[in-house]
């Protein structure tokens, strides 16, 4: 846990500037807006491979001229080696589908806890292809799969064998070779339990195995677009350029199966949040910028404006909100040159400006502000991670419950349940693929089955018992009476130590928007190019602009947020 939490959110930053209070933050519109940072989990990832001067090997290659077969990629990490395991199928035109309802897959990947001998190799063979259908062990840290952006693909790999570049409009409309539509970790299928191997060096931050699975995965679909381009023209054939290389990430396709995840743990997203919101008071707390902070700012601002003018989705609310965002880019140009940087507080200022425009920008400067200042925040990434469960205090009183439910939970209390769009959805698990779903209440059956993320109405439940009990009265004798408060009491108590543990939304009504969710959890991970299929489920790509596997240990691990191709890197 990180140093601080249990202090006033609003005055714990380092200096006179306070953080951003939760009733600001923890919105849904706002979380909705969220970019990656410095702090996000594939950077932390990539600097530690950096500074232990990590060499990828790949010790097998077992692919045949079409690109089916195996390959074993292996990396040193913590002191460790791990190593993806590739299975490359042929896939039927009539099986692809990003769907978790799929049981085929162009290529299929587990993440190995060392370097696998032939006997692991012929276990993991008959087992990973199948996925959740298939028998994993502990020595399996992440399963995965990928299907391959055909066109792309096929495009890619025929240019080179003509000895051509692909064109650089078709790599940047789609912007990866593959993208995956899973990536498991903790326990799923038979796997290794997070708490196995928490305390690693290089594992103990948040989701760096699943971070170092998508890395390697992407180095493995660059290989096998120039193997698969070699093998049908060898005497013509060349490899991609290395600025089609670092461009190229990896796609990926998710759903509602990750939303409920920031509710389900509050501690963890508490720390994510206070993390990023402590690194923002740090910088805007400095009084002044020195040149250089102002010219790596400047040309970041430059190459944002350009990502954000490459970023085109077919989904009209995002797209609105993309536009409105390159206005706003273009009118704040003019107050972020050299002299308006040079005055006092200056990136408080920037946040200021962008604050008054929309919540895009608001977030995007967020973002930008902290880039030339690795020195001050990158140590707030080891204060991200959580073994900590929220725990029930049966000897605080009836009294100071009740106070913390009035502070810290009013934005639920202003809640009207009796409005029939209030409580219009539920969540739930689905049996058939033990993924969380969401239905309509009034439409649909299944609300028996509700999942506990309706928060909201739990604390309204919770004030209304609180009024029979009187203040000087324990909460252990309000829970025997009513276990069935157990659960939203022992969250409440929480909120006076993780107060960036709850989102301030009614997750029931109808306007909700669970994409909100998704945007949040994945600028955390690092992902760009946020492409919304519908509310409920995004595309994005993970890895694009990043150095690859031959030069993690040589390149600067760290300038490569907003990607873009044809200009300035």
């Amino acid at each position: 846990m990180m140093a601080g939490v249990e202090r006033d959110p609003v005055t714990a930053g380092t200096g006179h500037k306070p953080l951003r209070p939760p009733s600001q933050v923890m919105r849904l519109h706002r979380m909705g807006a969220f970019f990656p940072t410095r702090l996000s989990f594939m950077r932390v990832l990539l600097r530690r491979l950096h500074r232990e001067g990590a060499i990828v090997s790949r010790p097998v290659w077992d692919i045949d001229d079409e690109g089916y077969g195996t390959a074993v990629y292996t990396v040193p990490l913590g002191g460790r080696p791990y190593s993806l395991v590739a299975f490359s199928d042929r896939l039927a035109p009539e099986d692809r589908t990003d769907r978790v309802i799929a049981e085929a897959w162009d290529t299929t990947f587990a993440l190995y806890d060392g370097v696998p001998g032939p006997q692991d190799l012929k276990r993991l063979q008959a087992a990973v292809p199948k996925q959740e259908a298939g028998r994993c062990s502990a020595r399996e840290l992440v399963l995965s799969r990928a299907n391959k952006s055909v066109r792309l693909f096929a495009h890619v790999a025929d240019r080179l064998a003509a000895g051509r570049k692909p064109d650089l409009e078709e790599v940047r409309s789609v912007g990866y070779l593959m993208r995956t539509t899973a990536v498991y970790g903790n326990g799923k299928f038979g796997i290794a339990d997070r708490a196995g191997i928490a305390d690693r060096p290089g594992l103990s931050e948040p989701f760096q195995a699943e971070m170092l699975t998508v890395w390697l995965i992407r180095g493995f679909t660059l290989d096998l677009v120039e193997h698969v381009a070699r093998s049908r023209s060898p005497e013509t054939a060349v490899d991609l350029d290395p600025l089609y290389r670092r461009y190229l990430g990896v796609g990926n396709s998710t759903g509602l199966g990750m939303a409920p995840f920031l509710v389900n743990h509050p501690v963890l997203i508490n720390n994510w949040m206070l993390a990023r919101e402590t690194a923002l008071a740090r910088v805007r707390d400095l009084p002044e910028a020195s040149g250089e902070a102002v010219e790596r700012f400047l040309t970041l601002f430059a190459r944002a404006r350009q990502h954000i003018s490459e970023w085109n989705v077919d989904d009209e609310r995002q797209q609105r909100r993309i536009e409105v965002l390159r206005r706003d880019l273009s009118a704040l140009e003019p107050q972020l040159s050299k002299d308006t940087l040079s005055g006092d507080y200056p990136w408080d200022r920037v946040v200021w400006l962008a604050e008054l425009r929309s919540i895009e920008c608001a977030e995007l400067m967020v973002a930008l502000v902290l880039e030339p200042y690795g020195d001050l925040i990158d140590g707030l990434a080891h204060c991200m991670s959580s073994d900590t469960a929220c725990r029930v205090d049966p000897g605080m009183t009836i009294g100071r419950l009740g106070e913390i439910v009035a502070g810290s939970f009013a934005w639920a209390l202003a809640i009207d349940f009796s409005a029939p769009d209030a409580e219009a959805l539920f969540w739930y698990v689905s049996e058939n693929k033990a993924e969380p779903r969401l239905g309509r209440r009034h439409d649909e059956p299944g609300a028996d089955k509700e999942a506990p993320l309706d928060i909201a109405r739990r604390v309204q439940v919770l004030s209304l018992a609180l009024k029979d009990w009187p203040p000087d009265e324990l909460v252990a004798a309000l829970l025997l009476r009513r276990p069935d408060l157990r659960y939203i009491v022992r969250r409440v108590q929480s909120a006076e130590r993780y107060p960036y543990g709850e989102i301030q939304n009614n997750l029931l009504d109808a306007e909700c928007l669970p994409i909100d969710l998704l945007r949040c959890k994945l600028s955390f991970f690092g992902a760009s190019k946020f492409d919304p299929k519908s509310d409920r489920w995004t595309r994005i790509t993970l890895f694009q602009g990043a150095p690859g596997l031959d030069e993690i240990s040589t390149t600067e691990p760290d300038d490569w947020c907003f990607p873009v191709l044809g200009g300035s890197q």
